[in-house]
């Protein structure tokens, strides 16, 4: 799907002034709806971007580590409850748990002890725990949020554990190759943008180094592109099945803490970094590196993402996770998703789905029951139907969405074996609003 003439110029008008103001030497940030990358905005001629040319990820292969990580878990190798003791013994931190990492909801230190990880050569695995201590848990493990490179550092290290296999090689093996992401690398490969800080009083520049972090590397490491990004993009909105599960996948969608407790506008699940802008939630990540800035910001409903590099260690004024919302939400009120088409359906649901349609009460209030053509049922108020229940047994039916997931659907039927009320998780629908439960 393109862009309007006139939603492109609005994107191309805001990311030149976000690189203008924000004095980064090229800015490229792309569009993606459906599954691809429908418009590329570029800005700076230093050099000048494309939708091939690397970047450095930083932080954004967070959302990659935890996929693994998350695969690893369907394939029973590791729970997430698991204290990090199981998989990396005879650490003082072992107590945390590999959800508790994924969050940022143990309390452990931001970044390991030394010099700073991003801007030196990084250590071996060995090395990075044995630098560990009580006093890494700075604050005690409770439903609070403490963001942590370190976390990610030690998640890594059990991905290694638990396979046997690099972090890096993982990567390209089970999540780049399969979704097509050639240009996703571990070290820098040409053409690449160099990295820069930007002098505050004369704009001139000083390049960054382009380090290995070694151990750390999960927590920053990797190098992409506007192309391979939006690819990430469109997974993290549609997964594919050889990847991830898509229900695993909602799963690390889910806020395992808030981050901001004043208005409840961010937060994070298992790997990514949820935002709420208005009514609508946007998860993705944020990243940096020296010389590096990085966003991806993705609108899963609508399969509509804004991802985004910048050559400069952040920009004079705003910066790029803000300008990638702001751009996502100009796409998102500029260009609803289409409505798709009302089709009537060729052939009748089978009698055990019919019978159970229509109208039903509850205490006083009227509720509604399709059938789905999947042999889903649908309940909700009237024009409503929110609620999604699967067949799990004759008269046994499974919540699969809202308030009612996970509840059982019982089908309560007379003498005559008629249905006549439908019992979910104790409270009793009948079908008049003065019948008894």
């Amino acid at each position: 799907m393109t862009l309007l003439p006139d939603t492109v110029r609005q994107v191309d008008t805001l990311v030149a002034q976000a690189q203008a103001t924000g004095r980064t030497p090229s800015l490229a940030v792309g569009v993606v709806r459906d599954g691809r990358l429908a418009h590329l905005a570029a800005a700076g001629d230093h050099p000048h971007p494309d939708a091939d040319l690397q970047y450095r990820l930083g932080s954004i292969s967070k959302t990659m580590t935890a996929t693994l990580v998350m695969r690893e878990r369907d394939a029973g190798r590791l729970a997430l409850d698991d204290p990090l003791e199981r998989h990396l013994p005879g650490t003082p931190v072992g107590a945390l748990t590999l959800r508790q990492l994924l969050g940022h909801a143990g309390g452990l230190q931001r970044e390991p002890d030394g010099r700073w990880w991003e801007r030196v050569e990084g250590s071996d695995l060995a090395t990075l725990v044995a630098g560990l201590t009580p006093a890494k848990i700075i604050q005690p493990p409770r439903p609070g949020y403490h963001y942590s490179n370190l976390a990610y550092g030690l998640l890594g290290g059990v991905l290694e554990r638990v396979t046997g296999t690099p972090w890096a090689e993982l990567l390209t093996d089970r999540v780049f190759t399969p979704l097509g992401m050639r240009r996703t690398t571990y070290q820098a490969a040409e053409p690449y943008a160099r990295g820069y800080v930007v002098h505050p009083w004369h704009d001139t520049l000083r390049e960054e180094p382009r380090t290995d972090t070694g151990a750390m590397a999960p927590a920053g490491q990797l190098w992409s592109t506007v192309d391979d990004l939006a690819r990430w993009a469109a997974f993290l909105a549609e997964p594919a099945p050889e990847v991830l599960a898509a229900d695993t996948l909602t799963e690390m969608c889910a806020p395992v803490v808030i981050s901001d407790l004043d208005s409840w506008r961010g937060g994070h699940g298992l790997g990514v970094e949820l935002y709420r802008e208005g009514d609508r939630v946007y998860v993705g990540h944020g990243g940096s590196m020296p010389g590096y800035v990085a966003a991806l910001t993705v609108h899963r409903p609508t399969r509509t993402a804004v991802v985004g590099f910048a050559n400069s260690y952040g920009f004079r004024t705003g910066h790029i996770g803000g300008l990638a919302r702001d751009l996502l939400t100009l796409v998102l009120d500029a260009e609803p998703a289409p409505v798709t088409p009302w089709t009537p359906v060729a052939t009748p649901p089978p009698a055990e789905l019919t019978e159970l349609t229509g109208r039903w009460w509850w205490m006083g209030v009227e509720y509604e029951v399709r059938a789905d053509p999947a042999g889903e049922l649908w309940a909700g108020r009237p024009g409503e139907p929110t609620l999604r229940f699967t067949p799990e047994a004759p008269d046994r039916w499974r919540g699969r969405s809202g308030a009612q997931d996970g509840e059982v659907l019982a089908v309560v039927r007379d003498p005559a074996g008629q249905p006549v009320a439908l019992d979910i998780g104790t409270f009793v629908f009948t079908r008049t609003p003065d019948r008894e439960p």
